[in-house]
């Protein structure tokens, strides 16, 4: 009797082993074809970056009077109005107050700056574009700046699910109105909310004077 179960269970051991060893072998061709799905899916990104790449510098090329330059996150700027004076920029722990507008490399609007007026943005706090989120980072205060972004810094493969499209390079013009520090935000917006509003005082106007009885209406 024992060496009968001893038997069962050295059988059922060896049905556990060849089952699992099948299934093993049955996942390799799944995991080769989603390696091939990932060296497919890299290809096409290359292409597509190395095509709106080709578009951006075309735009540069055909405005040969302004300067761009190259930013180490790829993508690409001219400034508009510069400030020279100052030397601090945004960085974490501030908070930025900027206006933006966002066309097509046609040129054709998006967003007008009317539209996204004003933006308020913790640095490095919140989700916004990539590229705007370090673009804001190398402005000074109340410069302007026109930024071209590849997709991959802009809006990506979804686009903004309204008005940008798929895969969409875009020039995103932006003026750095003013930054601070969080704290001084903070202490601002408190004092805003906790001071009261002081009514203007009520102006008196002055009686009106009638037209006295005995004035006479020249005639002709």
């Amino acid at each position: 009797m024992k060496n009968s179960t001893q038997i069962a269970v050295v059988f059922f051991l060896f049905l556990l082993i060849s089952s699992c060893k099948q299934h093993q072998e049955a996942r390799r061709p799944i995991s080769q074809a989603s390696g091939s799905f990932m060296k497919k899916s890299i290809a096409r990104n290359k292409k597509l970056v190395s095509t709106e790449e080709s578009q951006i510098q075309n735009l540069i090329k055909s405005n040969p009077n302004v300067v761009y330059l190259a930013s180490k996150k790829g993508y690409w700027y001219s400034y508009v109005t510069r400030n020279t004076t100052d030397t601090l920029t945004p960085k974490k722990g501030d908070v930025a107050f900027f206006d933006y507008e966002i066309k097509d490399l046609q040129g054709t609007i998006f967003y007008s700056e009317l539209e996204l007026r004003p933006q308020t943005y913790y640095v490095d706090k919140q989700n916004i574009m990539m590229g705007l989120r370090d673009g804001i980072k190398l402005m000074r205060k109340n410069e302007k700046v026109n930024f071209l972004f590849p997709s991959n810094m802009a809006y990506g493969y979804h686009g903004d699910d309204k008005k940008i499209g798929t895969n969409q390079p875009i020039i995103c013009t932006v003026t750095l109105r003013d930054f601070k520090s969080e704290v001084v935000y903070k202490k601002e917006s408190q004092l805003k909310v906790t001071t009261p509003t002081v009514a203007p005082p009520i102006k008196k106007e002055a009686p009106t004077l009638s037209k006295p009885k005995d004035t006479l209406t020249p005639q002709n």
